[in-house]
């Protein structure tokens, strides 16, 4: 597995990523080859191979930054909420729902542990470090991300209702 990289040091280099994750925003992964987005920042396809060696380190640069970001977004709720696990589940929830592409190329696949762990670590101090604890409900709330965003929960389902469920089963301050 590949380790994941700092984020991209050159402008040109964030210039391509911020193109890559536009394309994979707005069509999915499929639109992200290396000709379009040697298009979209204006420069030959062979240029590009400058800042990136192929396809796969732009899709690593990708979940990189989705992982950070999640992090953060978890962060924050933990710094609003301390010690909450409705806030984290919440916050998760808003931005994997608010990025599906980028959020489905991430986790679909094996991922560092370096960054993961960050992203998990409020988490795990909401559940009062209870680490099989919180693999299950980071297993919950990815589980039902997936689920809203893949349209897999029956058509009568209310998707908040079941998630509310979810985060109650796992909420410490109820335990």
């Amino acid at each position: 597995m590949t380790d994941f990289a700092s984020p991209p040091a050159t402008d040109r280099a964030r210039q391509i990523l911020a193109a890559a994750r536009d394309l994979l925003e707005a069509e999915g992964p499929d639109a992200v080859t290396m000709r379009r987005l040697a298009g979209c920042v204006g420069i030959t396809a062979p240029s590009l191979y400058k800042h990136f060696p192929d396809k796969s380190s732009v899709v690593i640069a990708l979940a990189d930054a989705m992982l950070r970001e999640t992090a953060e977004v978890l962060e924050a709720a933990e710094s609003a909420a301390p010690g909450s696990f409705p806030a984290l589940a919440t916050a998760y929830r808003t931005h994997a729902l608010a990025h599906p592409h980028l959020y489905r190329l991430t986790t679909g696949r094996p991922l560092p542990r370096n960054l993961e762990e960050r992203a998990a670590a409020p988490l795990l101090r909401a559940l009062a470090g209870d680490e099989a604890r919180a693999r299950a409900a980071w297993a919950f709330a990815h589980g039902m991300v997936v689920m809203e965003l893949n349209g897999r929960l029956p058509a009568d389902t209310d998707a908040s209702a079941a998630w509310a469920a979810g985060i109650a089963a796992f909420d410490t301050a109820r335990a």
